[in-house]
């Protein structure tokens, strides 16, 4: 059985789940599903096409669905879908997605999102990721599993950040960033990879010594970097991280890659 806040506004149409909490003076609107076992604490807007998934806590003055913040929007229906078991600390947004965009923001299941960290319109964000206070995507961003990205840092429209990916504090982050990378400085640059998070994900100590190896060769080796990017193609047999690496690297499109200091940044 849901309980309900009398001071909450659930408007007609919107479906809220068995066992789900909603507390003082939330507004859920007409077309918001809101998954079971869900708690939100109190003072929790939720409006568009919203969908949160099973399990999810959501704390004071959380905004979800609300318009996203693109001068091509004209008012249309769109929607926004969170996963199942995310938590969503104070004040954090989500906006809905644009119809030029696709017109969904996706958010996966098991994500933590610090107080005032933001997803912009019809970015898609995957698994177990960490947003840290005021962390912040621009509209369009495509973020994979595991991600942690650091307080007060930006990511720019259009930017990928692959799997595992860890992204220090107050960053901007304005090119696409390899899974398995780790980022850092007021202009993002690459400085290594994420051994900390890929030991968490219970990589071999072999696996690990094979990544470094073929780190070093495509971002430090001698030549231009695309002479680098051909030679190390043949190592993606190797292990299915270098292949995810060189998959993504082959599928940029709005971004440039984001690099070592020293060097250009390269499409």
């Amino acid at each position: 059985m849901s309980t309900i806040d009398p001071t909450a506004r659930i408007e007609d149409g919107a479906v809220i789940g068995e066992g789900t909490s909603i507390g003082p003076y939330c507004i859920i609107g007409r077309h918001a599903v809101v998954g079971a076992n869900c708690k939100l604490v109190g003072h929790v807007h939720v409006t568009a096409q919203t969908t949160i998934g099973a399990g999810c806590t959501i704390y004071p003055f959380v905004s979800l669905g609300t318009p996203p913040q693109s001068l091509s929007y004209r008012g249309e229906l769109t929607k926004l879908e969170i996963g199942e078991g995310c938590t969503i600390r104070e004040s954090v947004t989500m906006n809905a997605g644009t119809v030029a965009g696709g017109g969904i923001t996706r958010v996966g299941d098991r994500g933590y999102f610090m107080n005032c960290s933001h997803v912009g319109h019809d970015s898609q964000v995957g698994n177990d990721v960490i947003f840290a206070t005021s962390a912040t995507l621009g509209g369009h961003c495509e973020i994979g599993d595991f991600v942690f990205i650091g307080g007060l840092s930006a990511v720019h429209q259009f930017t990928r950040i692959g799997p595992q990916v860890m992204v220090g504090g107050v960053c901007g982050v304005r090119g696409d960033v390899i899974p398995f990378g780790l980022v850092n400085g007021q202009y993002a640059r690459l400085e290594g990879l994420n051994i900390v998070g890929m030991k968490r994900r219970k990589f071999t100590r072999e696996r690990l010594a094979t990544l470094r190896s073929f780190y070093q060769k495509l971002f430090h080796g001698p030549g231009m970097f695309a002479e680098r990017l051909s030679e190390v193609q043949a190592l993606a047999c190797t292990d299915p991280a270098i292949a995810e690496i060189l998959t993504f690297i082959g599928d940029g499109k709005h971004r440039a890659l984001c690099l070592p200091d020293g060097q250009r940044d390269k499409h």
